[in-house]
């Protein structure tokens, strides 16, 4: 497969739903070291919502299935992700309009949009210990896969290895944003859950589209 047309597009957000309910656990563990231990929940319920909404849909691009997503998740969602992957899917939705199925630039485009939706609503920047700081990497390097003619497969796996990486810098940093910024110094020596939530969530798209 070297696209992605709406059911598909459907498919992978319910790997992501999958993925997200496996780690729910392991995400609150991750937020009960800096923040209040819900991260797991709060992704399980906004992904929950996106997976009943979607079933739901009769979509005919996949910008109708972002824009489904976008609101299932801010009604379901209240917490501060709430807001931030409402936008992050919004602003996918709006790069690809028009589109009946995503090719390799329009993948990278989806990856590069997301990030952006998240930095202009957090308004928090590189090295702020946020999922930004996982994001904005896997864009980079959706962008770097698709000018060295990468394939769509390959965009979405890079960008992942890069989310990942990502995730693992925050290990170091010293939370600035959030609840976790309360703690100033003792934020140091844990990895961010949010950032931790968004290398699983690319590498559910990744290892999705790659399976087929």
């Amino acid at each position: 497969m070297s696209t992605i047309d709406q059911a598909r597009l459907i498919d992978l957000f319910n790997l992501m739903a999958d993925a997200i309910e496996r780690e729910k656990d392991h995400l609150c563990e991750l937020d009960g070291a800096i923040g209040d231990a819900d991260h797991g929940v709060t992704m399980s319920i906004g992904f929950s919502a996106v997976r009943k909404a979607l079933s739901e849909v009769n979509a005919a691009h996949p910008t109708d299935v972002f824009n489904t997503a976008a609101k299932a998740f801010l009604n379901a969602v209240g917490a501060s992700a709430g807001p931030l992957y409402a936008t992050a899917f919004m602003r996918a939705g709006a790069k690809v309009k028009g589109q009946t199925v995503l090719d390799r630039t329009a993948v990278a485009d989806m990856v590069t949009a997301m990030a952006d939706g998240v930095r202009s609503r957090g308004k928090a920047d590189l090295g702020d210990k946020t999922m930004l700081d996982a994001w904005d990497p896997a864009a980079k390097a959706a962008l770097q896969a698709l000018e060295a003619d990468r394939s769509a497969a390959e965009i979405l796996s890079q960008a992942a290895d890069a989310a990942e990486k990502g995730a693992t810098t925050t290990i170091d940093m010293m939370a600035k944003k959030g609840r976790s910024a309360r703690l100033g110094p003792r934020s140091v020596g844990h990895i961010d859950p949010g950032a931790a939530s968004t290398a699983i969530l690319l590498r559910a798209m990744a290892d999705g589209f790659t399976a087929e």
